[in-house]
């Protein structure tokens, strides 16, 4: 797909964000809690435009599960959290209040190999679900999306992989892998799965390169 043609397909994908109701999730791109600042889904929504727009080459997509309450919830970036969009600098922005950025464990991991293997813009971040289930009345906490709720995302990923063409689709855990058969499987780094997901993650992109 031609630059200018990737650049419009990927601008519609983003428009359509926050359009979404799936299931019972929160869409951090349309909705705000008592710790967003007021203009928060904008800033989420432009956080993961200037994301896609540094990664215009990227040969890879790694696909989780769903945003996160310590992560996406707040960057609108996949495994990424405000302490990485601090790191990361401008044009990236918080969109909380709280006065210590979020970070979330699981997101630490995944850049954290990504930049040892000079791999940050080479590999798209994205989720099945891309906005946030959580518990019901508790919306900083995270819960397993529904059947429902990960087909609904699987239309995005799929409409994602067609503009990007990556040369290899990752599924990082089992419920990204059972929704997306044709990903190659990597460990999710939670639940003592760092070290098995760092192994993973580098066996994938050294067989790309």
């Amino acid at each position: 797909m031609a630059d200018r043609s990737k650049a419009v397909e990927i601008e519609a994908l983003l428009r359509e964000l926050p359009t979404l109701t799936i299931g019972t999730t929160f869409n951090q791109f349309r909705d705000t809690g008592p710790d967003d600042l007021p203009d928060a889904p904008a800033i989420r929504l432009a956080n993961l435009r200037d994301y896609l727009a540094e990664r215009r080459e990227a040969d890879v997509v790694a696909v989780g599960e769903a945003a996160g309450y310590q992560g996406m919830r707040w960057s609108g970036i996949a495994f990424t959290s405000e302490f990485d969009l601090l790191r990361w600098g401008d044009p990236f922005r918080r969109s909380s209040r709280r006065p210590r950025p979020w970070k979330e464990p699981s997101g630490t991991i995944v850049h954290g190999i990504l930049e040892e293997l000079g791999a940050e813009r080479r590999v798209i971040l994205w989720n099945t679900v891309p906005i946030h289930p959580h518990l019901a009345g508790k919306p900083l906490s995270n819960r397993r999306p529904t059947r429902e709720e990960i087909a609904a995302g699987r239309v995005l990923v799929e409409r994602l992989i067609e503009i990007v063409q990556p040369r290899i689709l990752l599924g990082v855990g089992r419920i990204a892998c059972q929704a997306l058969p044709e990903a190659r499987y990597v460990r999710h780094p939670a639940q003592s799965g760092a070290t098995a997901f760092r192994l993973g993650m580098r066996a994938a992109l050294k067989s790309v390169r």
